[in-house]
């Protein structure tokens, strides 16, 4: 670290100059596995890139549709790009899926019938699709797929993190149509699944079921490996463009990836049946769009030397962290397991104060629509709810874990983790 960034630090930051030389000196330990994240990054860039070529992409494809948003080049470019950088089809870009949840929705109840049945071999999906799939007990009559009578099951992954094939093979009835696969750890204390893991698991599916449709949830996972779950055998993927893949410039939109008959049917959930990708006004957004995706490989990079560097300082302070800093990774989220509540709200606040937006405002535990517990949640963001900006997150409920991720560059990340390590310093959580 350059003395005149660690004179910075310690006097407008107040960060003990004892932190920064710890901090240092595993960021230096670290410079292998941080160089072998930008062999992926480059590789990524290249595939990014080139498929923005092979559309001819142009200046006129930035141009303002409005009302129904018939004949928009721009959106049907964006969504040709898509479809050749996750290798599918066809793809659905649209700034009117409002989250990675909406998107994922869309996906469910275009494609599921009633007497369906939807199996997740991930174990229970995140907290927010709880109350689509009416896992919860909540009233009836709130549209849930249980109001359809689509049917759910479950099986979890095994102690190792690994999805249970034979309990999979034994469970799949005439009646499964879709098999569900979160790829991200969600609020659960796993590693993110591998596109190789899924790969596996979805050669075997198809091998002995052939009709049935696999779906992953790819939110946090997009261009962490050189390979996408849509490249191993997956149906229809979808994810949220305020994540990994608006590379922190789109100011909204979801996106689904996948076979072109199922491309339809969500897309005529999402306006109505018979009008399809047709007609939706981009509003000038398809510029930002672009260029979100075009960045998204370098940002996501960055965000994931921010995830090992943190599971590195915190595992040499004896936490645990899930993954390690030796994992193979295939999300951007670090997990650190606390211990307490008070841990867990002293990192988020931490974590907002380093933000450049709001870094004033202090988060507090609140009950957050779409979740089961209390949530803490830090995120100074540009875009509001932008979790490939660095943010932090942790349900107030034992053992008390913080879910890290993003930043949009390596140097904010640090600079949040020191900022971490001064707050719980000062609470005599961690001793340095």
């Amino acid at each position: 670290m350059l003395q005149k960034t660690k004179d910075y630090l310690m006097d407008e930051f107040k960060i003990k100059g004892n932190i920064l030389d710890f901090c240092s000196e595993i960021e230096k330990k670290m410079n292998k596995r941080l160089r072998d994240i930008d062999e992926i990054r480059e590789y990524n860039q290249l595939k990014v890139l080139k498929a923005m070529q092979s559309i001819g992409l142009s200046d006129r494809h930035f141009s303002v549709s409005t009302g129904y948003g018939y004949d928009d080049i721009g959106r049907d470019a964006i969504e040709q790009v898509y479809a050749e950088v996750f290798r599918t089809e066809d793809a659905l870009v649209r700034p009117q899926i409002i989250s990675g949840t909406h998107a994922l929705s869309l996906c469910l109840y275009g494609i599921l019938r009633p007497s369906d049945e939807m199996l997740s071999i991930t174990g229970k999906p995140y907290d927010t699709l709880e109350n689509v799939i009416g896992i919860n007990d909540i009233e009836n009559g709130q549209g849930s797929l249980r109001d359809y009578n689509i049917q759910y099951k479950q099986i979890d992954l095994t102690a190792k993190g690994e999805v249970d094939i034979k309990k999979v093979m034994d469970t799949i009835s005439p009646k499964t149509k879709l098999i569900y696969i979160q790829r991200s750890t969600g609020y659960e204390w796993r590693k993110a699944l591998t596109v190789n893991k899924i790969k596996d698991a979805v050669q075997q599916i198809k091998k002995q079921f052939p009709n049935i449709l696999v779906m992953v949830d790819n939110c946090y996972g997009e261009f962490i490996e050189p390979l996408e779950p849509t490249e191993v055998g997956v149906d229809i993927m979808a994810g949220s463009l305020i994540k990994n893949p608006g590379g922190g410039l789109a100011p909204t939109g979801g996106y689904v990836v996948g076979k072109k008959h199922l491309i339809e049917l969500v897309a005529n959930r999402l306006s109505a049946p018979g009008l399809g990708k047709e007609g939706g006004a981009t509003l000038g957004i398809n510029r930002t769009f672009f260029q979100g995706l075009f960045l998204a490989p370098h940002i996501v990079a960055e965000a994931l030397k921010v995830a090992i560097l943190a599971a590195r300082v915190f595992e040499e302070l004896g936490f645990e962290v899930c993954p390690t800093s030796e994992d193979e990774r295939s999300d951007i989220i670090q997990s650190i397991k606390l211990g307490t509540p008070e841990s867990v709200i002293t990192f988020c606040k931490a974590i907002q104060e380093s933000a450049p937006v709001d870094a004033f405002v202090t988060p507090e535990p609140w009950d957050m629509p779409g979740y089961n517990d209390p949530v803490i949640m830090a995120a100074g963001a540009f875009i509001q709810g932008s979790s490939i900006e660095l943010s932090a997150d942790a349900p107030i409920k034992a053992p008390y874990i913080a879910y890290l991720q993003g930043g949009l560059t390596f140097e904010h990340g640090k600079i949040g983790i020191y900022i971490a390590l001064q707050r719980l310093a000062e609470k005599n959580i961690i001793k340095l």
